[in-house]
């Protein structure tokens, strides 16, 4: 299901990206719902079905570990697969960067000053993945239509070699994603002057809220650090592994709790 959403994201991409514009990336993004035949329905199918191939890899990531899979891997190969994740968590996070409105600029800003925060390889980082303030959307554009997909095809392509995609086994899953493509659009914020809070992308609100309290180097890299490092411990098996589980549990509870209070605010 997640391969399924992923060329159907991909197929839909491609369309949404011969459109897109670098140089003036909101009008360039909103013009296609009005100007381009069919604009506002790629713009949607690209938009859900990237969300959908997320959640259904996290789930995918989620029934191995339960299931004790991942020790069926050599821990290199596992390390590997982990790199899979930060990818396509990059590839969702600059999809909503490049719509250049209210939460897509919000989210830009605040992606620069987390990266900045890192000492001594901030800048190099910040320069390779956005650079925004420097060169707009380019930089992102980029990075999100061939270097941050390569980089998620590298650390997966030895395991995506065992999986053959049935379409026809997942049609439902098509007809679902194409109608309501059609029938809702995907957001799109204008900027508003006088507003103090955008809420950023909802897999960011818990990061966000935790930016209210904690310094961007703290809440932005070491807290996210934490779980990367427990999902390292979790492929191997040492008696840490259960700690691990239990660790990655409390984060995402605490993790839950933060993006609540964010929505709510």
């Amino acid at each position: 299901m997640s391969l399924v959403s992923l060329y159907l994201s991909v197929l839909s991409g491609l369309v949404v990206a011969l459109q897109y514009d670098a140089a003036t990336p909101f009008f360039s993004a909103s013009s296609l719902d009005l100007l381009a035949p069919f604009g506002q329905f790629f713009r949607s199918c690209h938009f859900y079905s990237s969300q959908l191939f997320f959640l259904f890899s996290l789930c995918h990531l989620a029934a191995v570990i339960l299931a004790k899979a991942d020790q069926q891997l050599r821990f290199r190969k596992w390390l590997l697969l982990l790199g899979s994740v930060p990818a396509a968590l990059l590839l969702l996070f600059t999809g909503y960067v490049l719509r250049a409105d209210a939460t897509g600029e919000a989210a830009g800003v605040i992606a620069e000053n987390i990266t900045l925060s890192i000492p001594y390889l901030g800048a190099g980082l910040n320069s390779l993945l956005f650079s925004i303030e420097a060169e707009g959307m380019k930089r992102v554009y980029a990075n999100h239509l061939i270097g941050l997909g390569l980089v998620w095809g590298v650390c997966c392509w030895d395991h995506l070699r065992r999986y053959r995609v049935g379409f026809a086994q997942h049609s439902l899953l098509l007809f679902a994603t194409v109608g309501l493509s059609f029938c809702l659009a995907a957001p799109m914020e204008p900027t508003r002057l006088g507003l103090f809070h955008i809420q950023g992308p909802w897999f960011l609100l818990g990061l966000q809220e935790l930016l209210r309290y904690v310094q961007p180097f703290w809440a932005g890299v070491i807290f996210p650090s934490t779980v990367v490092a427990a999902l390292v411990c979790v492929g191997t098996e040492t008696p840490g592994r259960r700690r691990s589980l239990l660790f990655m549990l409390g984060w995402l509870i605490v993790y839950l709790i933060l993006s609540i209070i964010a929505a709510l605010r």
